[in-house]
């Protein structure tokens, strides 16, 4: 049966069809839906049935929900949206896996890292032909319209690799949504939720016909967030790089990081710090010496890393290592 936790910055509730009999796991998979996110109907593909787990979370006026599964498809049919109506649009981001999506209007492809929009109101089916892990974000349409675009989800669309300033959106994106699944659903609801919607609006606007949608801060700071974690073992990495991934000057970049307090050379170098903190500390990397530790984390020299791990954290790095 589902469980339900509760915290003050998020409720979630989860199932997992591995805890009831093969023969009742689309009847309990198809039910839960229908009260935890939306209508539909499912069909397994594989001789161990539906092998399936769901974690819904409050995101502020959003819900988010991880959905892990073996190869199944999901279909909501024009009869169901009669039956079960719901007016919302999905942001469905396929983490791992492969996906074929077909709406009315034809099919779409997702591999994973792609995005895709769709509306709940029409009917769709998504099919997924091995292991998957998909984030789903349920955003109420009155939502949509207000904060990503007016017109809303006439037909669906697919989101990934078709330039670079899409792709670092989709990746920024993800980026959001599974910090917020790995800490449990607990931080700043409302903010995280605006910056989500700023991130849809910025890869929606343009191709629903919107020009003038760029990203704003929220999306932008997202983007260089995601990009400085995923390069944190350059030792290459500088406020530069990361104003030129994210398409800005050095100067306005500074902006953007202004209302979190540090400035993007300063938080490159906590993350770093941070990072190398938590693998000193770690009995798994014993078999690392101090100087192999500072270089996975980017720094150019143990003797740079050394001073200013000590000026950060008070004591040397060989100290933060676990006794015998």
């Amino acid at each position: 049966m589902p469980e339900h936790t509760t915290s003050a910055a998020a409720a979630a509730s989860t199932i997992s069809t591995r805890s009831v009999d093969p023969a009742d796991r689309v009847e309990l998979w198809e039910d839960y839906n229908r009260r935890a996110l939306v209508g539909l109907t499912c069909s397994p593909y594989s001789e161990q049935g539906l092998l399936a787990r769901q974690a819904n979370f409050r995101l502020g006026g959003l819900r988010l929900a991880e959905i892990t599964g073996n190869e199944h498809v999901i279909e909501r049919t024009a009869k169901t949206c009669r039956a079960l109506p719901k007016d919302s649009v999905f942001a469905s981001l396929l983490v791992s896996g492969q996906g074929v999506f077909f709406h009315g209007g034809g099919c779409l492809t997702p591999a994973a890292g792609d995005l895709v929009l769709y509306d709940t109101r029409r009917s769709y089916l998504f099919g997924f032909p091995c292991a998957m892990r998909q984030l789903l974000v349920d955003i109420p349409r009155e939502v949509f319209t207000e904060s990503c675009a007016a017109g809303g989800m006439p037909t669906p669309l697919l989101f990934g690799g078709r330039s670079a300033g899409e792709g670092a959106l989709v990746s920024a994106l993800r980026s959001v949504l599974t910090g917020w699944t790995a800490r449990g659903g607990t931080g700043d609801p409302d903010a995280a939720a605006a910056t989500v919607l700023d991130l849809v609006r910025s890869l929606a606007g343009p191709r629903l016909g919107d020009g003038a949608a760029t990203a704003g801060r929220a999306s932008r700071l997202a983007v260089a967030e995601d990009y400085i974690g995923r390069h944190l073992s350059d030792p290459g990495l500088s406020a530069g790089r990361v104003a030129e991934a994210v398409g800005v000057s050095g100067r306005q970049l500074s902006r953007i990081f202004e209302p979190s307090g540090v400035s993007p050379s300063r938080r490159i170098l906590e993350l770093r710090l941070a990072g190398a903190r938590e693998q000193l500390a770690d009995a798994g990397s014993r078999h690392l010496t101090v100087a192999e530790i500072a270089h996975r984390w980017g720094f150019a020299s143990q003797a740079h890393f050394t001073r200013v791990f000590g000026d950060r954290f008070g004591r040397t790095p060989g100290a933060a290592r676990p006794g015998p």
